[in-house]
């Protein structure tokens, strides 16, 4: 018998606690997931048998031949095959750990690249070698933050990613840290003097701003209020969803952040339903000792031959619990090998193509729906490649129909805002086709009601 250290009356305050009444009840599986009828397990099957079954399963996925406009935090990006050739290499798959430097000096080798490429695109002077994804670099940037101004307060912009929102909360409420959000203007920005009134009572650790933000819409920080975030003392973090974007825009450090936190998915790494995803922090030079996670620095050894090494280790695995950073359990390598892989092949010129070519997609998408009878452009500010269209009735209704016709035509916002139930969260890459945007269009004329006033 295992020894339970519990005892029945310990049991009972921790499931009263919890809002439960049995332990049966707290491992319930939701009907809405739960198994309906017992998996189909058979014997043991030759190898050719097993990928034939196997085939068919994936022919029986919908979701592989559906156009798709869905993006919100996870897109779909060209992988040139070179990058699974290279990091799929077993020098790179070892059972042991790529951080020991006598036995991984090509795995810091690409930890460090990835480094350096991270502080190219965000213009910053350090990041970490990643972490989980860009909703824990988001919180793990906050926790930097609250430990360089020791207050106990976040701003975060409404328009910053929901889940990242929602992570960070999850993190503030066991740090007994609270969280003010900023309004957003009609427009689909964050309102820009709601945030300096925030900014003047001066409390706040961190102010988190995203561009593009959730709507797709570029946000622009006015100089006033960079002026405002010197004043206060508040250290000013960018969030970036879609990391392509850091191809075509100003970087985070050109209009002060301090901290850039975000997901790089779309740096040749494949959805694969929901990840691993492959999280980045950078920061300025003020805040090193306080970055999570793990260095790679390049020095030379003994005889004067270059060599890589984890230069600094925040964890509390390798340095003493009450002077570590974060207990952020991996940095995602393979992940960040694969991100590294394809920036290097795509270059600064290539990444600045594939960005234009998602610009270009998606005001080609954006032209064509927004032309549809009973459907518009729900905000009209500078957009990357991500817009909002309102559909005029439940966008939940449109997207089953839609769906239903072989298009997952997006995200239906109502789910994140409850005053935009109406409207649609689109996206366009350069992987979505003019034969997509016909058939999504075609099919828009059929399941959007047109109001009897039209």
């Amino acid at each position: 018998m295992p020894y339970l250290p519990h005892t029945k009356r310990d049991i009972a305050q921790m499931l009263d606690a919890i809002g439960v009444a049995s332990i049966d009840e707290l491992v319930r599986v939701p009907a809405a997931v739960a198994l309906r009828a017992k998996p189909e397990i058979v014997a043991a099957l030759p190898e050719s048998e097993i990928v034939r079954r196997f085939e068919e399963f994936a022919g029986s996925d919908r979701a592989t031949t559906m156009a798709s406009f869905l993006g919100a935090g996870a897109y779909r990006h060209y992988c040139p095959p070179a990058i699974m050739a290279l990091a799929m290499r077993g020098e790179f798959l070892t059972s042991y750990t790529p951080y020991q430097a006598e036995v991984s000096q090509g795995y810091l080798q690409a930890i460090y690249e990835w480094q350096t490429y991270i502080c190219l695109l965000t213009g910053l002077d350090i990041a970490d070698a990643s972490v989980y994804d860009g909703a824990t670099a988001l919180a793990e940037g906050a926790i930097m933050a609250l430990a360089a101004t020791n207050r106990k307060k976040i701003l975060v912009s409404r328009a910053v990613h929901p889940n990242y929102r929602a992570v960070l909360k999850t993190y503030c409420d066991g740090l007994d840290v609270a969280i003010d959000e900023v309004p957003l203007l009609p427009g689909g920005m964050t309102d820009p003097q709601a945030l300096r009134d925030a900014l003047s009572r001066g409390s706040y650790a961190a102010v988190a701003l995203q561009s593009p933000n959730f709507f797709g819409i570029v946000e622009t920080v006015p100089e006033d209020v960079r002026d405002a975030f010197k004043r206060s003392g508040t250290v000013p973090i960018a969030v970036v969803a879609e990391a392509l974007a850091l191809a075509a825009f100003p970087t985070p450090a050109s209009w002060g952040a301090q901290i850039c936190v975000g997901e790089a998915q779309s740096f040749g790494v494949a959805l694969a339903y929901g990840g691993p995803y492959v999280g980045f922090i950078a920061c300025t030079s003020d805040h090193l000792r306080r970055i999570p996670g793990r260095l790679v620095g390049r020095t030379v050894d003994r005889n004067g031959k270059e060599a890589y090494v984890l230069t600094l280790q925040a964890r509390e695995q390798h340095i003493r619990r009450e002077r570590a950073t974060s207990n952020i359990c991996t940095n995602q390598a393979h992940c960040a090998l694969i991100a590294t892989i394809y920036l290097a092949l795509m270059g600064a010129s290539g990444l600045r193509n594939c960005a234009a070519q998602n610009v270009k997609r998606a005001h080609e998408l954006v032209k064509r729906v927004s032309a549809i009878p009973g459907c518009r452009l729900q905000f009209e500010a500078p957009f990357f490649n991500e817009f909002v269209l309102n559909v005029g009735s439940s966008a939940a209704d449109v997207l089953k129909a839609l769906q239903k016709r072989g298009i997952l035509g997006g995200l239906d916002l109502g789910r994140f805002y409850h005053e935009m139930s109406d409207c649609i969260l689109m996206t366009a890459t350069e992987m979505t086709t003019s034969k997509d945007i016909d058939a999504l269009c075609a099919a828009l004329q059929e399941v959007v009601r047109v109001p009897a006033s039209l």
